[in-house]
């Protein structure tokens, strides 16, 4: 399907402003008027494609889910969800932090509300639980089910956190190398476990 440029460039205009003011308040503070301001287009031009801020922000959203989604999964993909397999340059997650920078910036940013952050975990939290009921992999029976999730969902979030807190200092491959160290400790994922 072939995208019309000017409603392409509509989009990221309003992305680019709408990041750029959550860097100063939150969602519920911005008004049409100063998005469209920032993004220099005009209200009759919003109204066309959103039907307020939330929206801009919920498409946003939804673009960047999509793009963690195909990240995350493509390496479980790759081995059958067998992660002894999984070598560091199948690892996409990093990739997409790095390509969608700015946002991650304002998620982990302390002066923002953690809401981004929920929304976040429960987003890489439903990644993870639909991919283990995909994997048929079978986690040890003594372990609630809904723990495991949580604390893997944690578990990426707070490396993307540490790199946001290096401000990203590391490459991508680097970080593909250290959770690829990581997996190999002690993952209850682990084929031939449980």
């Amino acid at each position: 399907m072939k995208h019309d440029l000017r409603v392409i460039k509509t989009q990221e205009s309003l992305r680019h402003a709408l990041l750029e003011l959550l860097k100063k308040k939150p969602l519920e503070d911005i008004s049409v008027a100063e998005l469209c301001r920032l993004a220099q287009i005009n209200r009759g031009t919003f109204y066309s494609h959103y039907k307020d801020v939330h929206e801009v922000f919920k498409r946003y959203l939804e673009v960047i889910v999509d793009d963690f989604r195909r990240a995350y999964e493509e390496p479980y993909l790759k081995t059958s969800f067998n992660i002894e397999k999984m070598s560091a340059d199948m690892i996409q997650i990093f990739h997409h932090v790095k390509k969608y920078q700015s946002f991650y910036q304002i998620v982990f940013d302390r002066q923002i509300p953690m809401m981004y952050y929920y929304l976040l975990f429960d987003t890489v939290r439903s990644f993870i639980q639909e991919s283990l009921e995909q994997s048929k992999l079978v986690p040890d029976s003594k372990v609630h089910i809904d723990y495991l999730i949580s604390y893997q969902s944690n578990a990426i979030l707070g490396l993307l956190m540490e790199w946001h807190r290096q401000d990203y200092q590391s490459s991508a491959e680097e970080l593909n190398e250290q959770l690829i160290m990581i997996l190999s400790l002690n993952s209850p994922f682990r084929a031939g476990r449980g």
